[in-house]
């Protein structure tokens, strides 16, 4: 057992945790790495299924430092996972990030010494390091989630989750390929299998509203020209909803004529990516008429590319199956034109649920199909399932995991009570699933940053979230969540993909540039609501106080949104069958 000590140890090295080491390397202080796989990229080292990209498109996708963005050139609008990876190879050549990493390491656990006022933190496998504080980047999809399926274990083909793809790759070619969930994941592969596998059988639960990608091959000359507007595109973000370089729209789509509306729309479909849901208005995610509207638009311009109207329904019902944008939309190239294929079947799991896994297939209520393999693109225990995954253990000798069994507890979405001298990045109740995630990774990591050196400034050891400052940020996570139609689906924003995972919004649902402006507040007023070596600064809960009086007014927002609540219920969305 060999031991060292480290002002911060930084756990992964996705986007987040580079930044974090880069930068308080930069400004002193003693850090340390640790990287549960091989290599650095955080999900683009496990995220190597056939067709895996990036659905945000570049310069959005890539970090704002310009020794890095000044030099290289992305070959596609949305790159892939090949050409993730040499980026992040040519973010360590350039920041010499590698020697301060340690690969192939998992932390298991980590107990909070009061004493010392330092995290004791164990890693796998043997060894125990110690650190003033700890900086958790694990990321919001790094635990899988495979629902119980009757004789998994049996199938004696291949089968993996596209998160824990091999290495190695998996051959599609003249095989029965079975791909299970259409999320973004589950809409890659299908796309690539139907290229090259002889049958493809895509099983479907709920149908998935994805939006055109509108891929785009990249020059120099294309890019070069981008470049000179990047410091203005890479400021913009911390202004927008998502951390991008588009934001929502405001005024009313009520106040416009229809044909204004679908023009406004047609532009938006036309862009591509995500602009047709976070760059089209707000009251898309928080009045039903306008969601409505929306879905409408979606749902015929699908349909149109669809042949079979049976196969239509399926994927692109007419009456919504949740409100549009409430779950992620997927981004795909010419995924609905794959069902028209001969060697393409379609499984509607409500009308033909699994009912077990054989050792050569899948059977349904219908009957049993062979396969040689099967994709499972099951998703994540999503935001918080990568922390709870840890056993870490604060002052009070409970676990995170006990500590949330009820429910995530949160300030700020970056630290818990109970646990000093722990941050978190990427979390639950911060931006997370709504963000754009390298803009989270440096506009929410600069606030860590800010803290961890006004801390040692003023020769500070300990920092801890209140209760109190616990629950006025769950409520005001919770109610602004409470505004919008989010709670309206069964999704993985709400946990509600995992069975027995308590049912809460687990993003901040207020947006990026409101989050920045209260935590900025709460380090402006010497980190209000946090305990500053014991002693904890009380909130003051004047007017205009961002963070409290945000709780304060909550309840009256509530009340005078109700009358715009949206009618669908959750209970209207089947929770049987697989995600």
């Amino acid at each position: 057992m060999s031991q060292h000590d480290y002002d911060v140890v930084v756990v992964g090295a996705g986007f987040a945790g580079l930044y974090q080491l880069y930068k308080l390397r930069a400004l002193g202080f003693r850090v340390r790495l640790y990287e549960a796989g091989a290599e650095l990229g955080g999900i683009w080292y496990w995220n190597c299924y056939p067709g895996a990209r990036v659905d945000t498109h570049v310069p959005m996708y890539e970090f704002g430092l310009e020794e890095i963005w000044s030099e290289w050139n992305w070959s596609e609008r949305f790159p892939g996972w090949e050409e993730l990876r040499r980026y992040f190879e040519f973010v360590d050549r350039k920041l010499d990030l590698r020697r301060d990493i340690q690969f192939n390491t998992r932390v298991s656990g980590a107990t909070f010494d009061t004493a010392g006022n330092q995290w004791q933190i164990e890693l796998d496998p043997g060894e125990t390091v110690r650190a003033k504080f700890m900086v958790l980047c694990v990321g919001f999809g790094s635990k899988i989630f495979i629902p119980e399926m009757k004789g998994l274990e049996r199938f004696e083909g291949a089968c993996h989750h596209t998160a824990r793809w091999p290495q190695q790759g998996l051959d599609f070619k003249g095989k029965r390929v079975a791909v299970i969930g259409t999320g973004a994941s589950g809409v890659q592969v299908a796309q690539v299998a139907s290229r090259e596998a002889a049958q493809l059988t895509v099983f479907q639960r709920t149908p998935c509203l994805a939006l055109p990608m509108r891929q785009q091959k990249l020059d120099a000359a294309t890019l070069a020209e981008w470049k000179k507007g990047y410091p203005e595109r890479y400021a913009k973000r911390r202004d927008t909803f998502g951390g991008f370089d588009f934001n929502l729209l405001e005024g009313s789509a009520l106040a416009v004529s229809d044909a204004e509306r679908k023009a406004k729309y047609q532009e938006l479909w036309d862009e591509g990516g995500f602009h047709f849901w976070i760059g089209t208005w707000m009251e898309v995610l928080t009045n039903e008429a306008v969601n409505r509207t929306a879905y409408d638009f979606w749902r015929d311009k699908t349909r149109a590319r669809i042949k079979d109207p049976a196969i239509a329904d399926v994927l692109a019902p007419m009456e919504p199956p949740y409100p549009f944008g409430t779950k992620r939309p997927s981004l795909e190239q010419g995924y609905f034109e794959i069902f028209d294929q001969d060697n393409v079947r379609l499984v509607d799991l409500n009308a033909d649920p699994i009912e077990e896994i054989t050792a050569r297939g899948i059977r349904t209520r219908s009957g049993e199909q062979a396969f040689d393999v099967i994709v499972l693109a099951t998703g994540f225990d999503a935001v918080s399932g990568g922390l709870t995954n840890i056993d870490i253990r604060g002052t009070r000798g409970q676990t995170l995991k006990q500590r949330w069994v009820e429910g995530t507890r949160t300030y700020l979405g970056m630290a818990t009570a109970g646990f000093p001298n722990l941050l978190y990045l990427y979390g639950p109740q911060s931006p997370s699933g709504f963000c754009n995630g390298p803009s989270c990774a440096e506009l929410q990591g600069d606030w860590v940053l800010r803290c961890l050196s006004d801390l040692r400034e003023k020769n500070i050891d300990r920092i801890e979230a209140t209760e109190m400052a616990e629950a006025v940020w769950g409520q005001i996570v919770q109610g602004l969540g409470e505004m919008t139609l989010f709670p309206r689906a069964n999704s993985w924003y709400m946990g509600a993909n995992v069975p027995g995972k308590p049912r809460e919004m687990l993003n901040y649902p207020g947006g990026l540039a409101l989050y920045l402006q209260q935590c900025e507040a709460v380090a402006d007023k010497g980190y209000e609501g946090f305990a500053l070596d014991r002693e904890p600064v009380p909130p003051t809960l004047h007017q205009g106080q961002p963070v409290f009086e945000v709780a304060r007014l909550m309840a009256a927002l509530q009340a005078s949104h109700a009358a715009d609540a949206c009618a669908i219920s959750p209970e209207n969305e089947n929770a049987g069958g697989v995600a």
